[in-house]
Formats: C-alpha cells, sequence, structure tokens
C-alpha cells in the first residue's frame, strides 16, 4: 500500500503546489493590513480635549495651577501634549489652529483645542475650564 505523502500519490503534487499559494496569499494579507494600519493611523488628529503647553512656558503654568487647585481633571476630561520638546506635538497643534482658521507661524500656547474650537491663553482656558465645572 502506498502512502499518500509520497511522491507518486496524486495528492502529493497538489500539495506542493498549495504550499507556495497559501504562503503568497498569506503574505499580500500582512502587506494589506500594515499598509491599512499605516495609512489610517499616521495622519489622524486625536479625538476630544487637548491642552498643548510649553516646558517653563509660565502662561501654561497658570493655566495647570488652575487646573490642579480646582480638581479640573476630575471634571473634564483632557490630554497634556507639550510642543516646545516635541515637533510631532508642534505639528498636531498647528493642524487643529489651521482648522480654526488661525495663522500657524505664531501659534501661542498654551492651547486649548476642545474637540469643536481653539482657545489661546491662560485666561481664555481657564475660563472655559471654569465653565465646564
Amino acid at each position: 500500500m502506498e502512502a499518500m505523502d509520497s511522491p507518486g500519490s496524486s495528492l502529493g503534487p497538489s500539495r506542493t503546489f498549495l504550499k507556495p499559494m497559501i504562503g503568497g496569499i498569506a503574505v499580500v494579507i500582512f502587506l494589506a493590513v500594515v499598509f491599512f494600519v499605516a495609512r489610517s493611523g499616521g495622519n489622524s488628529l486625536p479625538q476630544g480635549m487637548v491642552l498643548y503647553y510649553g516646558d517653563g512656558c509660565p502662561h501654561c503654568a497658570n493655566v495647570e495651577a488652575f487646573v490642579k487647585e480646582n480638581n479640573v481633571e476630575q471634571k473634564v476630561q483632557f490630554v497634556r501634549k507639550e510642543v516646545y520638546n516635541n515637533k510631532s506635538n508642534a505639528r498636531e497643534m498647528g493642524s487643529f489652529a489651521k482648522k480654526c482658521g488661525l495663522p500657524t507661524d505664531s501659534i501661542g500656547i498654551p492651547f486649548l483645542w476642545t474637540g469643536a474650537k481653539c482657545l489661546t491663553g491662560d485666561k481664555d482656558i481657564i475660563a472655559f475650564f471654569q465653565q465646564q465645572l
């Protein structure tokens, strides 16, 4: 009796054809997933509220002090992003400023993206947070 995997069996050539084909399909699927993940995640802006600040910025420190003294983070969800030392964050802030029609060459900080509009300066941002409390 002849074994099923022997070179002379009727299943032998089809299996040798299927292995490279399955491998090729797997490679195509992998590359498609990598392509779509890279495309969708690379240029997307964050959802929700984002507070952009700079290390050593005195106006940013005023906002930070207000946030801590008034427990703002217990009532308002937002993310902080530093822009002096992180160029990616600075570009992201520029994208939001552009959405709001602000000049991207002279954006002041602190800068708050509320999810719908832009606020700049400690007074406007603190006033916004006071309204949220």
